[in-house]
């Protein structure tokens, strides 16, 4: 038998509505809310612990609530207006779950030979962030490091947008110069999408370890980035504007970092 809860008073309630609200309160509590059956299957896959389940019986059955109890999984049946007010999304799959934040330290990537990395500098739309872990996910590069961070990997936006593929990447996050420091560390070529001194994307060789390191379409990089860089690369454009989407041009140099590497392997 299932604790049921039917009020949106409810203490525990107000507290998700919370944690759906505040990056603070997740940061806090080191925990965040999980929307929707596929981003909770990723979140399984991608090794995360869920707390919590809250599920509709009417929407998410109660063989499917069972079937992920196996997990050590707390599960609540709420009822709809408990739902529709820690949903984030319009489309009613009946199920929200509270999981445990990972770390995300760059200290805690793991990395093999040659490694493919992404880094984006202070990327802010929620949007472009989810984007780029879904063109990550795609390439399937070691990891996705984020440099001087905007919001936090947990904000539900950057969940929806990224289609679940924020539990599926291997992703870090730090200070521009933490990162930089970390890859030369790591002896990591550093291909800086840029106007400056740049040579054309596919001149360049991406087949050893490689990041490629793409900033805002307002800003550009920052200067320490240019300064760091192995190379700095371009897309050449063909039409009238000079930029494109940072989840684009981030698709479009990895992808070509891949199909060199597929070349050698």
């Amino acid at each position: 038998m299932h604790k049921i809860i039917t009020s949106t008073q409810n203490s525990f309630i107000k507290q998700l509505v919370q944690l759906k609200e505040k990056s603070r309160e997740r940061k806090k509590s080191g925990t965040f809310l999980i929307e929707g059956k596929r981003e909770l299957s990723l979140a399984i896959k991608g090794g995360y612990t869920i707390e919590t389940l809250l599920f509709v019986p009417d929407l998410f059955s109660e063989t499917e609530a069972n079937a992920l109890s196996r997990y050590n999984i707390d599960c609540i049946e709420i009822a709809k207006e408990v739902y529709e007010k820690l949903a984030h999304r319009d489309t009613t799959e009946g199920v929200v779950a509270v999981a445990q934040s990972k770390n995300h330290h760059l200290d805690q990537l793991n990395l093999g030979d040659s490694p493919l990395i992404l880094v984006a500098e202070a990327p802010e739309k929620p949007g472009n962030i989810g984007a780029l872990l879904r063109t990550a996910d795609a390439a399937n590069v070691d990891a996705v490091i984020i440099a001087n961070p905007k919001s936090d990997l947990y904000n539900p936006n950057i969940i929806r947008s990224s289609v679940g593929c924020v539990f599926t990447n291997t992703i870090a996050v730090g200070t521009t110069s933490e990162v930089i420091d970390y890859l030369k560390a790591n002896n990591i070529n550093i291909y800086c999408a840029a106007l400056q001194a740049s040579n054309n994307y596919t001149a360049e060789n991406y087949t050893k370890s490689t990041a490629i390191v793409v900033g805002t379409e307002a800003t550009g990089l920052s200067e320490d980035w240019l300064n760091a860089s192995t190379q700095n690369i371009i897309i050449p454009m063909q039409g009238v504007i000079d930029s494109m989407n940072v989840s684009v041009a981030a698709g479009i140099l990895i992808f070509e970092a891949i199909r060199q590497r597929s070349k050698i392997n």
